[in-house]
């Protein structure tokens, strides 16, 4: 029978490898003030971590930080990780939430390819992007996938010609840098009819186990329904979808920083 107690300390094992996962390493009597619990019981704690090898003492310092056993148990983890199937249940449920167009895309060789679509109530006879390259510039996946790339990495991918679509397509460097910057400060990008006339988006990060991006949540929709003074708001509920489906995947921003 699993008591309170065990409960507990399968609480407190769990918050000692987020703890070692955030500082590196650290020493018991660090995990001990952490857990507010006496340093015999840090102690045994991570003693019974040992055991399963999920974490090691240093041999010089003392400290205490992850082993080997949490690569094990990442490396069966991720094999079985597929971005559609944990970001599926996520859109389907956002889709219908706002009615609109949900897609998820990844950066692959310089365009935005789009990975899951779920359409929403208020959509008739969308074009299904699952498989399509879009270009990175001009629509919100793109904006958010670029913004966090490295500035060299950026460059490269602003080497090269960028269309105009619409009278509203940014394609000057210097302003889609900005635009860059200021997506990954606020946390999500918006495009107000760059790609196609009539239609804004917005797109919010999803995040690894590392918190490195691997993918971008966007939602599209007509003008006259997604306006542009509607979209801070919208990107609220995009970015918290978002932080779902990458806790999904393991992220835990106040573990990863």
């Amino acid at each position: 029978m699993v008591t309170n107690g065990s409960v507990q300390s399968v609480d407190r094992a769990a918050r000692v490898l987020e703890i070692l996962a955030r500082e590196g390493a650290a020493g018991v009597g660090e995990v001990a003030r952490e857990l507010e619990v006496h340093g015999s019981t840090a102690s045994r704690l991570i003693a019974a971590l040992e055991d399963h090898d999920l974490v090691e003492r240093d041999g010089v310092s003392g400290k205490v930080r992850l082993g080997m056993g949490v690569l094990r148990l990442a490396a069966a983890t991720r094999s079985n990780l597929d971005l559609t199937a944990e970001a599926g249940p996520v859109c389907d449920a956002l889709a219908e939430q706002l009615g609109e167009t949900v897609n998820v895309a990844i950066l692959r060789e310089g365009a935005a390819v789009n990975v899951y679509q779920a359409q929403g109530t208020r959509t008739v006879a969308l074009h299904n992007w699952v498989g399509n390259r879009t270009v990175l510039h001009a629509t919100s996946s793109g904006k958010m996938l670029m913004a966090h790339l490295s500035a060299a990495d950026r460059d490269a991918v602003l080497e090269a010609p960028r269309e105009r679509f619409t009278a509203a397509t940014v394609i000057d460097a210097d302003a889609l840098h900005r635009q860059f910057d200021e997506a990954r400060e606020r946390g999500w990008a918006a495009v107000v009819e760059e790609f196609e006339e009539g239609l804004n988006a917005v797109a919010s990060p999803i995040r690894g186990p590392e918190g490195g991006v691997i993918a971008a949540l966007s939602v599209a929709g007509p003008a006259y329904r997604l306006a542009p003074e509607d979209l801070p708001e919208v990107a609220e509920v995009l970015v918290r979808a978002g932080e779902t489906i990458s806790q999904r995947f393991g992220y835990r921003a106040d573990v990863t920083g």
